[in-house]
């Protein structure tokens, strides 16, 4: 199959997801790593000593502040166990099973210590995602175990926990409080080759829509962030982490190395992130409004009398949901969010994604020509349904919304998370793992639109189904 334009954007212009760059992996649907460089073809610019001071004026030195942020950030090493067989069909794979060999994929990265006392340690979802076995190797030189607390994929934060003794930990900073042009440095272990220490300033907050990057809110800055800098901090000049390192862009790849244009997860949406994976037990737990909407073109742009990209239309409320209880209607154009600005479907999406559970939210509204505000609180986004509460003609199946590497590649629809034996969905064809993306109710790209469009229930129901890489319609009787 030819790679889409987004496929290759996503592999070439964006470096995201890249800190875990891993050295035996097999590449999933999209990289989200990049590949180590050996230290030795590293060209690593000369630099020549700076003197302790000019005449009696001491030059200004990082060098104290770095001496209690380093010992809080760590390596971290995973592993993980997978069985490569040369047959792409399940069939033959079962009946050569001799042919079938187990590899292990190793990935580096970075994390940082945010409790002493619990041992818990920051970093990115991408860095451990899969792994069978994560260490983290301390500033020291020691080397613990980790126990993953839970990882949250559309905000690439995960929560680690090692114990130890005489362990450091970074205090977190109020990121809301970062402004353009503050100092800011950078420490993780980039390409694998030790820990390392970059500086630059804070060239942007409050950046999104990079694409492939699921919900975001970054912090920009030209310090210095590579390969394997991934998981690692960002801090201030008071040696407090305003930022979990995340991503770089190069159009030239990620293995090229970093050109200025380095991202890192705010501490405020980290910490909100981790407080809810221990809550919850490694779940985090989203609100949402319970609307479907879209662009303002150019053809709406004149029918609304308004500028294209000026807002986001509501082309659906569901019923009981949070949109409904505010009064929203079909037909509204949602302009701002708690006083941020909406120029799209896309951007009112990740403003939600960004909101906990029961947030109250302020919507400026344009309805018929004329400005409404509302208040809302966000209730609980749905993951999975069971097929029966849908139509009984998807009895037996459940569907849950689809795994992040193919929300990144740009895939929309429902994930068939399982199927009951000699259920009615398992008579009608459905199996385990397909995706589902369109359908006799329409499109749709999530649960939520998926359970919507069964109101009221069709009375002809046929499936568009996804499976190992090839299309095709089930009739649901």
């Amino acid at each position: 199959m030819t790679p889409s334009p987004r496929t290759t954007l996503l592999a070439l212009s964006l470096a995201a997801a890249f800190g875990g760059f891993i050295a035996t992996a097999a590449r999933e649907l999209i990289d989200h790593s990049a590949s180590a460089q050996p230290a030795t073809s590293l060209a690593l610019p000369a630099a020549a000593a700076l003197p302790s001071a000019v005449g009696s004026t001491p030059v200004p030195s990082l060098a104290p502040m770095l001496a209690a942020v380093t010992p809080a950030v760590v390596s971290v090493h995973s592993k993980q166990r997978v069985r490569i067989s040369p047959f792409a069909d399940p069939v033959f794979r079962r009946m050569f099973p001799e042919l079938t060999q187990e590899r292990v994929n190793e990935s580096l990265g970075s994390g940082v210590i945010v409790d002493a006392a619990r041992g818990l340690i920051l970093t990115n979802h991408h860095v451990i995602e899969g792994a069978d076995q994560v260490s983290v190797t301390l500033a020291d030189g020691r080397t613990l175990q980790a126990e993953s607390l839970g990882s949250d994929p559309d905000t690439d934060i995960a929560v680690m926990r090692v114990r130890g003794e005489k362990l450091q930990a970074l205090p977190l900073a109020d990121s809301d409080r970062l402004k353009v042009g503050d100092f800011v440095v950078a420490v993780g272990n980039p390409f694998g080759i030790g820990q390392t220490v970059t500086s630059g300033i804070v060239s942007a907050v409050g950046r999104s829509g990079l694409p492939g990057m699921g919900f975001q809110n970054f912090i920009q800055t030209d310090a210095s962030i590579n390969p394997g800098n991934s998981g690692g901090a960002l801090v201030n000049l008071n040696g407090e982490l305003v930022g979990i390192n995340t991503a770089s862009f190069n159009p030239n790849g990620a293995a090229r190395g970093n050109i200025g244009l380095g991202f890192a997860i705010p501490s405020n949406l980290a910490r909100n992130i981790a407080e809810q994976l221990i809550k919850n037990k490694g779940v985090v737990r989203r609100g949402t409004l319970g609307l479907e909407s879209q662009d303002i073109d150019e053809r709406l742009a004149r029918a609304l009398r308004l500028e294209p990209g000026s807002g986001a239309v509501v082309t659906r409320v569901y019923a009981g949901s949070a949109a409904a209880q505010a009064g929203l209607k079909t037909g509204d154009v949602i302009t701002t969010a708690n006083g941020q600005r909406i120029n799209g479907r896309d951007a009112l999406r990740n403003f939600e994604g960004l909101q906990a559970l029961g947030s109250r939210v302020s919507l400026d509204v344009q309805r018929d020509g004329r400005p409404l505000r509302l208040g809302v609180a966000l209730l609980e986004q749905p993951r999975r349904i069971a097929g029966a509460e849908l139509d009984p003609r998807l009895g037996g199946a459940t569907f849950a919304e689809l795994p992040d590497p193919l929300r990144t590649a740009g895939a929309g629809g429902v994930l068939v998370e399982s199927v009951a034996r000699d259920s009615r969905a398992a008579r009608n064809g459905l199996q385990a793992g397909d995706i589902v993306f369109a359908a006799t109710i329409g499109a749709f790209s999530d649960v939520a639109s998926f359970r919507a469009g069964f109101t009221p229930q069709p009375a002809d129901l046929i499936l568009r189904v996804l499976r190992r890489g090839q299309q095709g319609d089930l009739p649901m009787r």
